[in-house]
């Protein structure tokens, strides 16, 4: 079996809404003290227009049942990352 989970700094209220408004059927996990993502190594800082920030590098994690990091999808193609995720476990 799988068990897909999203991840954000993010608090509970904005997940709620977020899973609503696109009718995910998977639970996001709020990481508003960043433990998870800095210990993933995905929280960092960014750059866009030429402004620098501090934010999450989007990557999917595929971890198995003993919980050891199968896979990182480094550049997450959102609109086609379920595709992506099962290119991997058919392999």
């Amino acid at each position: 079996g799988i068990v897909v989970l999203g991840v954000s700094v993010d608090d509970e209220k904005s997940h709620q809404k977020f899973i609503t408004k696109h009718s995910l059927p998977f639970p996001l996990l709020a990481d508003t003290d960043k433990q998870i993502v800095e210990a993933y190594g995905v929280w960092g800082e960014k750059n866009m227009y030429g402004k620098k920030y501090m934010g999450i590098s989007r990557k999917t994690f595929l971890i198995d049942e003993t919980g050891v990091i199968s896979h990182i999808i480094e550049k997450v193609d959102t609109a086609n990352s379920t595709a992506q995720v099962l290119e991997l476990l058919q392999s």
